[in-house]
């Protein structure tokens, strides 16, 4: 693989994980949040055998399981950009060599 197809690559992979991480942020965070506790409080009364009292330590369990959310979905935001990221560089390199291709093969024919 060529420098420049590399570089390219390069560039839609971290323009695609940023894009990913804003779209995390501007879509994505209210719904985790909201789904995040809702399963861990779910999670503890299941654990429980019924409903759970409000006590620091299923508040902090609650916390807990709401940055573990946070983070699995920011994760999975990131990744998601990043391949699209990858494949949209992809697709921009080979519809650009093909035009290369193609000037390259008119030269050769000149000469």
């Amino acid at each position: 693989m060529k420098e420049e197809r590399k570089q390219t690559m390069r560039a839609g992979t971290k323009i695609g994980a940023v894009l990913g991480f804003i779209a995390f942020l501007a879509v994505g965070l209210m719904p985790t949040i909201y789904f995040a506790s809702f399963g861990s409080l779910m999670l503890m009364s299941r654990l429980a055998g019924g409903p759970v009292e409000p006590t620091t330590i299923i508040r902090m369990l609650t916390v807990v399981g709401i940055m573990l959310g946070i983070f699995c979905a920011g994760a999975v935001g990131i990744v998601l950009g990043s391949v699209f990221g990858t494949a949209l560089a992809y697709i921009v390199d080979v519809v650009g060599s093909l035009g290369k291709a193609k000037e390259t093969e008119e030269v050769k024919a000149h000469n």
